[in-house]
């Protein structure tokens, strides 16, 4: 199983491209198209994270 890098809302994006949202259960939130530096959004769920897509 792959294991991929995780950001939480505030951090900064590693690089452009489009990230999804998960919850702490692992639904998916959406996917958002984030620039380098750009902060990733608040979501509505407490745990949240963001995942490359790739």
């Amino acid at each position: 199983m792959e294991n991929k890098q995780k950001w939480r809302p505030g951090e900064q994006a590693p690089e452009s491209a489009n990230y999804t949202a998960y919850d702490s259960e692992g639904h998916n939130g959406g996917t958002t198209y984030l620039e380098k530096g750009q902060r990733f959004p608040a979501t509505q769920h407490s745990g949240s994270y963001y995942e490359l897509e790739k």
